[in-house]
């Protein structure tokens, strides 16, 4: 747990200071070459680094020992701060939005932006590329939603800074310095599309729900391949952050001692480990085999897979 919040502070300073550097060269340079759509880029690249600071905010969080108050752990903080980025990253694309809306709709001519622009552009797909591989890579050896979410963000950016540079190359093709702000509007767009989804991938988590729904037919496969184990019901699983909790209501001979019930369920538990990865815990409430007991509709089963 240690090595993993040292490698998400490490990610998370390493998305400040790129996006921090690569944020400034591209509001100057659109401010200098008088092109919309590159400031809009520089501000899109300021609000990585909001998420970043968060993330480094949010790992010295996860590694809290749980408590009477959050008896299973600060985990799912990881999942919360990226709800956060969502937010943060939705009022930076309505901002773009409003800001181009009302250029295109003012009048106001509009002269070519400078060759300066290009070049900044050029640079910014370069630099995002990178930071949005290292990102990447750190979250999937961390498991950290956050990370990932960051470098997604990021690889987004390398789209949206490549957007500006076709509209650029079409501005200087076809003469008309209007596309630098449409190029500045189907940015705003883009930024407020990855806010959305993000939003809704954060939302499944906080519902307990999961991306990944095959997880159930390997839970069952596992379960078949322990002797004396019998018809599984109610199997729930549910993230905690990077960690899979799972609930079972599993059926043992009635006549079984408890110790002999209980050696089924730690096979049980070990089977399901073994074909499923980042699994924390698995609890399994023992019944006797044939069991009528009203249920109550939670969890899954064979049946409704």
């Amino acid at each position: 747990m240690a090595q993993r919040e040292r490698d998400i502070k490490s990610a998370s300073w390493v998305g400040i200071f790129g996006n921090a550097f690569l944020s400034v060269l591209k509001i100057v340079a659109g401010f200098i070459s008088g092109s919309l759509a590159v400031v809009a880029d520089g501000i899109d690249s300021s609000t990585d680094i909001i998420t970043s600071v968060i993330t480094l905010l949010t790992a010295r969080v996860l590694n809290k020992a749980p408590n009477k108050k959050y008896p299973y752990g600060y985990d799912k903080a990881d999942t919360i701060a990226t709800k956060l980025l969502s937010f943060i990253i939705f009022f930076a694309g309505a901002q773009l939005l409003i800001t181009t809306v009302r250029k295109l709709i003012s009048g106001v001519s509009h002269e070519a932006p400078g060759k300066l622009a290009v070049i900044i552009t050029l640079v910014s797909i370069l630099g995002k590329l990178l930071l949005s591989f290292h990102q990447f890579r750190a979250g999937r050896k961390t498991n950290s939603a956050m990370l990932i979410a960051n470098g997604r963000n990021m690889q987004n950016d390398v789209i949206i800074s490549g957007s500006v540079l076709l509209g650029l190359v079409f501005i200087y093709v076809f003469k008309m310095p209007v596309l630098d702000i449409i190029t500045a509007l189907l940015v705003s767009l883009w930024v407020l599309r990855v806010a959305v989804n993000i939003f809704k991938e954060t939302s499944l988590e906080l519902m307990d729900g999961t991306k990944d729904c095959t997880i159930y037919e390997k839970i069952f496969d596992a379960i078949d391949a322990v002797e004396g184990a019998h018809h599984p019901h109610r199997v729930r699983a549910r993230n905690i952050g990077h960690k899979i909790m799972i609930a079972i209501d599993l059926e043992v001979d009635g006549e079984l001692t408890l110790h002999e019930a209980h050696e089924i369920a730690h096979r049980v538990e070990d089977s399901i480990k073994s074909k499923i990865d980042n699994v924390f815990d698995v609890a399994i409430h023992i019944e006797p085999l044939g069991d009528k007991k009203e249920e109550k509709a939670f969890g899954i089963t064979k049946e409704n897979l």
